[in-house]
């Protein structure tokens, strides 16, 4: 079985095809112009993940923008936005704070990227 995917390690978008045994394992891939793209077309086939870029309310007004300190599993994204949903930042939180220290059990931490004080 084949299955196509565009490689978002960097902006060059390479169209990969991946091939996968008939028990859906992972055998090889083609189409990538680095070594990151095939390890990409293996991850994303066999355990896809994501960095989460969001937002969270600020003590007192406003919204910091937040990310995960590295990616979660692509099935958690949902419970992991609801997680985020129910954070508030406070008003001093620097860029690098950490704001949930095991997002969704995951061991990644999810952290500010801006400072709550240059929100206008």
């Amino acid at each position: 079985m084949e299955r196509h995917l565009t490689c978002i390690v960097c902006p060059k978008g390479c169209d990969l095809v991946a091939v996968l045994d008939e028990n859906g394992k992972f055998v090889s891939a083609s189409g990538a112009t680095c070594k990151r793209g095939l390890a990409y077309a293996e991850t994303e086939c066999t355990a896809p993940t994501r960095t989460v870029t969001s937002t969270v309310s600020v003590i007192g007004g406003g919204v910091l923008p937040v990310k995960t300190a590295a990616p979660i599993p692509k099935g958690l994204i949902f419970e992991a936005m609801t997680e985020i949903n129910g954070v508030k930042a406070p008003a001093d939180a620097k860029i690098g704070d950490v704001l949930i220290e095991n997002l969704c059990g995951t061991g990644v931490a999810l952290v500010a990227t801006q400072n709550a004080s240059e929100i206008r």
